[in-house]
């Protein structure tokens, strides 16, 4: 599964420098790749060296999954809500980029801490835009509404050419992992593992957390499905949560 939380080091890195490097700095126009097939093409230029222009690719998508210009559902509203106005989204995104981003550093707050929290969450750019979709479904579940213009079913980018699935409710919002391996000794371990896991949450000190649940075939919420979708070696993963475990989650505003 995707590490969602983790910033990239590397884009963190170049802020920081360049923030702490006043008026100074050369010219930058590198790429780089995270682990989850992530690109990020970082330019800035010494004419004005304190904006710096970011363009983002995410993992090529399936095709049951809907974007919504180029983007998964409410990412352009959580960028905004993000960074405000240290960051404009720019339209279009540069060629081969799906999301193109200017951020204009001397926007930046003045107090420290929350300057690294800022450029933290800039270089967090992949959790803010994979995450938004279900961020916003549960913001919904917990008004027990679900999102306008959403399908029973949304299919959103899990790896390159693969997806996972929510399936929203006003009382519940079920999301769908396929899970799929290349190794034969990882599909025995993670299908044993899996079992064991779903088997742990039954125990009673665990009532209160997302329900969860394992079966070697599609659930029925994932009827209708393309095989290709479903094409899960080791099962799939089931997760609930409702409204009363919302409590146990923390959903950002």
């Amino acid at each position: 599964m995707i590490l969602l939380q983790s910033p990239s080091r590397f884009l963190l890195q170049i802020l920081q420098d360049r923030v702490l490097s006043g008026e100074k700095g050369m010219d930058i126009d590198c790429h780089t790749v995270e682990f989850d097939d992530v690109r990020y093409h970082i330019q800035f230029s010494m004419r004005n060296p304190k904006v710096m222009v970011l363009s983002v690719a995410l993992p090529l998508p399936p095709p049951e999954a809907i974007l919504y210009d180029g983007l998964p559902l409410g990412a352009i509203e959580a960028i905004k809500a993000a960074y405000g106005p240290v960051v404009q989204i720019l339209d279009p995104p540069k060629d081969g980029f799906d999301l193109t981003m200017k951020i204009n550093l001397t926007k930046l707050p003045l107090d420290e801490e929350q300057r690294n929290t800022i450029l933290t969450q800039i270089a967090s750019i992949r959790e803010v835009v994979l995450g938004a979709p279900l961020k916003l479904l549960l913001k919904h579940l917990a008004s027990k509404t679900v999102a306008p213009n959403v399908n029973n079913l949304v299919a959103l980018v899990h790896r390159p050419n693969e997806s996972f699935f929510l399936a929203p409710q006003a009382d519940k919002v079920t999301i769908v992992y396929p899970m799929r391996f290349q190794d034969s000794i990882d599909i025995v371990l993670a299908t044993s593992f899996l079992q064991e896991f779903v088997e742990a949450r039954r125990t009673a000190a665990l009532n209160n957390v997302p329900s969860c649940m394992w079966s070697p075939v599609p659930p029925l919420e994932l009827k209708g499905v393309s095989a290709d979708a479903l094409n899960a070696n080791a099962g799939f993963v089931t997760f609930v949560v409702q409204l009363f475990t919302l409590g146990m989650l923390r959903v950002k505003s």
